[in-house]
């Protein structure tokens, strides 16, 4: 591994063990956007089997937000399942017909719940005000 990807791998790391909750959701959606990105660069080239990796790549990270929900915390729970199936859906519909706008709808649609989630982040980060 060059200099320079060790740099970044450990930088990520450190992100990642000393990320709180919602950080970590926030890297797992920036993981997705970035796989799907690549995806879509990989279509434009016509790397259709790099295209596919990338989203095999996004999918197990649906996969995995959508295994770590909490079903006991009702319609949120429920809601996002809902969202990470349709994701999931759209993807297969992708790999199918290596739909370049579909895949860029996807993106935008992970980048608005990528967002949410940031600034859930930062509010529950936030220092509560104390009353004067």
């Amino acid at each position: 591994m060059n200099p320079y990807a060790q740099s970044q791998a450990s930088y990520l790391e450190q992100q990642v063990m000393t990320a709180s909750r919602g950080q970590l959701v926030v890297l797992l959606y920036d993981g997705i956007i970035r796989f799907l990105r690549q995806a879509e660069v990989a279509y434009g080239e016509g790397a259709k089997v790099h295209a596919l990796d990338r989203i095999g790549r996004a999918e197990a990270i649906i996969n995995e937000l959508q295994a770590t929900l909490d079903m006991s915390q009702g319609r949120i729970s429920e809601n996002l399942e809902g969202i990470y199936v349709f994701w999931n859906r759209c993807l297969w519909e992708i790999r199918l017909e290596a739909d370049r706008e579909k895949l860029a709808r996807v993106i935008a649609m992970v980048g608005s719940m990528r967002e949410a989630w940031a600034q859930i982040a930062q509010s529950a980060e936030a220092p509560a005000e104390s009353p004067q």
